[in-house]
C-alpha cells in the first residue's frame, strides 16, 4: 500500500499515469477486499486522483470503488462509475450493475434478500446503460415465426404434447425440449387466465 501511494505521489502529473501503477492498483484492490480500512484509503487515493479514468480500466478497481459506494449507500454515484468506465469485463459490470440495484431495493424494503421474483422485477426496472450492453439485453422470446408454429400446433394438435411431441417439435424450430415444455405449460396457464 506504502509502495503504491509513493508511486501515486511521484507520477501525479504523468497523462497516462505507467502501467505499472495501474495494474499494482489492480492488484491491491483484488488483494483487499477483506480489509475495509486498507481499501477504502486506496479507493479514496484513486477517486481523488486526476487520472481516476485510467484505473478505471481495470475491473478489479472498478469493482471495489463500486462496492465500496454501494456500501455507503452512494449507488447513484456506484451507477455513474460503472456508466463511464472503461473496463472490458462488459458481462461483469452488468452483474455490479444489478448488484446495486439490488442493495438499493433491499434497503428501501428493509429485507435482507430478494427472491428472484423480486430480482427480476428490478432488473426489469433498472435496465444497464448502453455503454455497459451496447448490443441491448437479450431477450428471451421466440421469433415471431416459432410462436407461430408453436401456437399452430396447439390449436390443431394439442396444449399438452408428450414428450415424443415435444422432442419433435424443438428439433424441428431448433429449440430445447424444456423450451417447448415450458411454452406449453406458460400457454395453458396463460388460457386459464
Amino acid at each position: 500500500m506504502k509502495r503504491f501511494m509513493a508511486m501515486l505521489n511521484r507520477n501525479k502529473n504523468k497523462d497516462p499515469p505507467p502501467t505499472k501503477l495501474l495494474d499494482l492498483a489492480g492488484q491491491l484492490c483484488r488483494d483487499l477486499q477483506s480489509s475495509s480500512p486498507a481499501l477504502e484509503k486506496l479507493v479514496g487515493a484513486v477517486m481523488d486522483c486526476r487520472h481516476k479514468m485510467y484505473f478505471l480500466t481495470n475491473i478489479h478497481v472498478v469493482r471495489a470503488c463500486v462496492l465500496l459506494h454501494a456500501r455507503d449507500g452512494q449507488y447513484d454515484t456506484a451507477c455513474r462509475l460503472l456508466e463511464y468506465c472503461k473496463a472490458e469485463e462488459k458481462k461483469e459490470l452488468v452483474q455490479l450493475w444489478h448488484e446495486i440495484h439490488y442493495r438499493r431495493v433491499m434497503e428501501q424494503q428493509q429485507v435482507d434478500f430478494l427472491t428472484p421474483v423480486q430480482k427480476f422485477r428490478c432488473r426489469k426496472r433498472n435496465p444497464p446503460p448502453l455503454s455497459l450492453c451496447p448490443e441491448g439485453l437479450k431477450n428471451q422470446n421466440f421469433s415471431r415465426e416459432v410462436r407461430q408454429q408453436l401456437h399452430r400446433f396447439a390449436a390443431e394438435v394439442t396444449t399438452n404434447p408428450n414428450k415424443q411431441q415435444r422432442e419433435e417439435l424443438a428439433q424441428d424450430l431448433n429449440l430445447q425440449p424444456t423450451q417447448v415444455y415450458n411454452w406449453f405449460a406458460n400457454y395453458r396457464r396463460r388460457q386459464k387466465s
